[in-house]
């Protein structure tokens, strides 16, 4: 209990340095308690062991469906950390695990992105999105039934056939997420 307690007071702190000191009630229309609560939630998700297995993000696929894709080389000097999961234009991308979003932005690799923060610390990152789901935003608190964006070819997959780029990062790096699915 002790130690997440201590993991709690630490995210909280990292909320507060990463939103720049800025009051913890930004959002009028959420309450008090709940922006209170939610570093203490985010501990208690860091403190779980990571998932043995997650859910596929795009319905309908089955795994032997996927190329592994994972570590192909990408140009001259990087490695794809992550795995190329094709389908229509503007399908749904489901979140992989329960989390809280961590990011919603884009960037020029990724295009429009989704980062979730899952069990253990776990970073899932859903790349190329066509959009990102309406009225998503940081801090929310997500499930496998959640929709986070739709399946597109922003940023460098410009010119490709529609996919997700979904790769999974922990504190020792990428992992392969076709091994958890």
């Amino acid at each position: 209990m002790k130690n997440l307690f201590i993991i709690g007071a630490l995210i909280f702190a990292a909320f507060v340095f990463i939103n720049n000191f800025k009051p913890i009630i930004s959002n009028p229309h959420e309450s008090a308690e709940n922006t209170l609560v939610k570093p203490f939630k985010y501990g208690a998700l860091l403190a779980k062991s990571p998932e043995t297995k997650i859910e596929m993000p795009i319905r309908k696929l089955a795994k032997k469906q996927i190329a592994d894709t994972f570590g192909a080389p990408r140009g001259n000097d990087r490695e794809h950390q992550g795995q190329d999961i094709f389908a229509k234009r503007g399908t749904p991308v489901y979140s992989a695990t329960d989390g809280y979003v961590w990011r919603v932005g884009e960037n020029n690799l990724g295009g429009n992105i989704v980062m979730i923060l899952g069990a253990g610390g776990r970073m899932y990152y859903y790349a190329h999105l066509e959009k990102h789901a309406e009225n998503l935003k940081v801090g929310d608190e997500v499930s496998t039934e959640t929709v986070i964006g739709y399946v597109g070819t922003t940023g460098n997959a410009q010119g490709t056939p529609p996919h997700l780029h979904f790769g999974i990062y922990t504190a020792n790096g990428a992992v392969n997420p076709l091994e958890l699915l």
